[in-house]
């Protein structure tokens, strides 16, 4: 099944008929939505290169809105298309149809573009996949929707057609950031009339407080969209979000987690804007350590964009990149169950979903959270205070600030902890310590998992060489680590310890 939807994502799906569907907007929005084995998938229809697919669709005797779909001439399976909502036949009190003010995304999802203008199209600075003003001057849409209309339609698509969530995302305003209080005023209006949660997607704005308007309104879930982690690739295609800086995204996505949750912070990926397939695992694995959920989709090229004549990636490419972000997803712990509302929720516009698979026991990441770097802190305590008496009152130290703490956790419990931190800000080398288990957990794997992470952490910062100093007892696991001695055994806080260095060329590809 899963291959199945990666190959209808890239190719499409022929078409005799009026099934086109949407053609424009800000996202992957061309095609349709359809049910195969009652899961969403949104194929492309109409764009160019579907001309070449090999899938075709036959309409089937038997269902209502049901085809048969077909690879060349042979049969692959029945496919339903998600049918018209009824309240797309509804018109405000002042004669606009709600259709013009929030679309069905997938099955259950309300989506719209508050305000569907945007500054960058005006300074020709646009993002080249995405045609949210194209859309508006085809009068698909209006250009400025109230927080009294959608909450009317919101509830209208609730009580009609089941609706569950809903995404309200905007062009960037004029100052940038100015958008954020509106969105805010909207989701109050829709929340309480009608009490459905609510992603919201924004661009990071300078002043990361403004995010906190968002949380205040009751928005339960964020989006915030870097697009691709290859900024030669981001400055030609996205000119804006590059000069935001990959600093300044992080700090928007931490801030986030804060505020909505470890899963309820998403950002799209797209695969296809010319970039290292590569480049997409590691950025999956950059979002993931941080409690945010990497929604990789193919490049859906959107007719009124500048990539309209453009085409998806291989399905193959596709499949290995869909691999390796699920198992990324899997030992980190996220996955598209626990999200509250927004596109990653509703799935449709990418495979990712079917290939994700269960979380694994043990997950292993940065400290996300106030409460998980406490858990750190405290077993740090536990292990070289109380235990083992290294310290008097208290290991903390001044590379605390600035160190990345990493955890590992069984079903979610924080049991053990290493940081690591570069020996000499802007240089090479970083220096890994303060490696502490839970005495009852100490038969496990999760030392070693938190010693790889650690590896494989720094390489991803640029790290050369990675050093530690090992209590005497730990070298032989260290050893089998693929770490080396570069000292003999000597006394570091009045303990026998031994100077080790990580071989980094051990750490794995992503992809």
């Amino acid at each position: 099944m899963r291959r199945l939807i990666t190959e209808l994502q890239s190719m499409g799906v022929r078409i005799n008929g009026d099934l086109a569907g949407r053609s424009g907007g800000a996202g992957p929005a061309e095609g349709r939505a359809f049910l195969i084995n009652r899961i969403p998938v949104s194929i492309p229809l109409t764009a160019n290169f579907v001309s070449r697919s090999p899938y075709s669709l036959k309409d089937s005797p038997s269902s209502d809105q049901g085809f048969d779909l077909y690879k060349d001439r042979n049969r692959v399976d029945s496919i339903r298309v998600v049918p018209e909502p009824q309240f797309y036949q509804q018109t405000t009190k002042d004669g606009i149809p709600y259709r013009q003010i929030a679309l069905l995304h997938g099955k259950d999802c309300l989506a719209t573009t508050v305000l569907q203008r945007c500054v960058h199209w005006k300074t020709g600075n646009r993002c080249h996949f995405c045609a949210t003003e194209a859309s508006l001057s085809a009068k698909q849409t209006i250009a400025r929707k109230t927080p009294v209309q959608l909450a009317e339609v919101a509830r209208a698509a609730k009580e009609t057609d089941g609706i569950t969530h809903m995404v309200l995302t905007s062009g960037t305003g004029d100052p940038s950031g100015s958008e954020i209080a509106y969105l805010a005023e909207c989701v109050r209006a829709v929340k309480t009339c009608a009490g459905i949660p609510v992603q919201v997607q924004i661009a990071p704005p300078e002043d990361l407080m403004r995010m906190d308007e968002l949380a205040d309104a009751g928005v339960d879930a964020l989006g915030i969209h870097i697009e691709s982690f290859d900024f030669n690739v981001l400055s030609r295609v996205a000119p804006i979000k590059a000069k935001i800086g990959l600093d300044h995204y992080e700090k928007a996505w931490k801030h986030a987690v804060e505020l909505f949750g470890v899963n309820q912070v998403s950002s799209f990926i797209i695969a296809g804007l010319g970039e290292d397939p590569a480049t997409i695992a590691w950025g999956g694995e950059y979002l993931a350590d941080l409690g945010v959920y990497p929604f990789v989709v193919p490049l859906r090229p959107v007719p009124g964009s500048e990539f309209t004549h453009a085409v998806p990636p291989h399905p193959d490419i596709m499949a290995r990149v869909y691999d390796a972000v699920a198992q990324i997803l899997k030992e980190k712990g996220l996955g598209m169950g626990k999200i509250k509302a927004g596109c990653a929720r509703c799935g449709a516009c990418s495979a990712l979903p079917a290939y994700q698979t269960e979380s694994s026991v043990f997950t292993c990441h940065s400290a996300r959270n106030q409460m998980e770097r406490c858990e750190a802190f405290r077993i740090r305590d536990q292990v070289f205070v109380r235990e083992q008496g290294l310290f008097e009152s208290t290991d903390r130290d001044e590379h605390d600030q600035n160190a990345i703490h990493l955890v590992a956790k069984q079903d979610g419990r924080v049991i053990g902890t290493v940081r690591v931190f570069q020996e000499t800000p802007g240089k090479d080398r970083w220096v890994g310590g303060r490696l502490a288990v839970e005495k009852d957990f100490r038969s496990t794997s999760a030392g070693s998992i938190l010693v790889k992470e650690a590896m494989k952490r720094v390489k991803k910062k640029g790290c050369k060489i990675f050093t530690a100093y090992i209590q005497e007892p730990n070298i032989p696991f260290f050893l089998k680590l693929g770490w080396s001695p570069l000292s003999p055994v000597e006394k570091h806080f009045g303990r026998p310890h031994q100077k080790m260095q990580a071989d980094l060329n051990r750490v794995p590809k992503e992809i």
